[in-house]
């Protein structure tokens, strides 16, 4: 049963088996293995030892290997992608925090500067003429003029020396994401120092940690004073108040 293409094969290596007592040859035609013997000087497929080739689909593959690596893949470039989200988000929401101090900030800035303008305009003048204003205007003008000094500490940069050395960048000690350390350093040294933070990925996540905590710190005393300034504010425009309208009642009274 074999194809027209193979016969003559075949038949041309039958003169060699007879030719050659107990000889025993193995052929393989479309994936199947054929043994021949020659018992006697005749020759005879040997049945039972006929035996199927496997196929290229049928060769055992280790299938646990590769999707194991392939796991793993899926799960660093997860593991990556998770990392970069967490610190774009956090730095983007401190980011915000901050933008919104600034303007808490600016926002007490305006006002007391307003009150102080009409302070000065309106009041001063008047205390010549009735100098029971004298008490309720200085609470005020020192209400407002405190409010205004921790505000402005609140916004005041914090700038370093800007510069770092290559002691740093080897121990890994610098954070060459932030401009207050290398804003005096030579484009060059700047140059090498940044190449050396993007081939060790440790030190990059570490450079982002450290830039993450300093941002909290400054973001801290940025609260910090704010709510001192809102607090002076708040409980002093109270007593300035309760000065102004204890001043009018004792002025109607006529109660010096």
């Amino acid at each position: 049963h074999f194809a027209v293409n193979h016969f003559l094969i075949i038949s041309d290596i039958c003169g060699f088996i007879k030719c050659r007592p107990a000889c025993f040859l193995t052929f393989v035609f479309d994936n199947d293995m054929i043994f021949f013997n020659n018992e006697g000087g005749k020759m005879t497929v040997d049945q039972d030892a006929i035996e199927p080739v496997p196929s290229d689909s049928e060769l055992p593959v280790s299938v646990d290997k590769k999707e194991k690596k392939d796991k793993k893949k899926k799960d660093k470039k997860k593991n990556e992608r998770g990392i970069e989200t967490m610190f774009r988000t956090s730095l983007r929401n401190h980011i915000q925090l901050s933008a919104i101090a600034d303007n808490k900030a600016n926002i007490m800035l305006s006002v007391n500067a307003i009150i102080i303008s009409f302070v000065v305009s309106f009041l001063f003048p008047n205390i010549k003429q009735d100098p029971s204003l004298l008490y309720p205007t200085a609470i005020l003008l020192v209400v407002c003029i405190t409010a205004v000094i921790f505000a402005t500490i609140s916004v005041i940069p914090n700038v370093t020396y800007g510069t770092f050395t290559r002691d740093d960048i080897t121990n890994k000690a610098a954070n060459l994401l932030f401009f207050g350390n290398f804003y005096n350093m030579p484009l060059k040294d700047f140059e090498w120092g940044i190449k050396e933070v993007m081939k060790d990925n440790d030190f990059l996540y570490s450079s982002m940690i450290r830039d993450f905590y300093n941002l909290g710190v400054v973001l801290s005393k940025k609260y910090k004073y704010l709510r001192i300034c809102y607090q002076v504010f708040m409980y002093g425009m109270i007593i300035a108040v309760i000065a102004f309208i204890l001043t009018f009642l004792f002025a109607k009274s006529g109660v010096n």
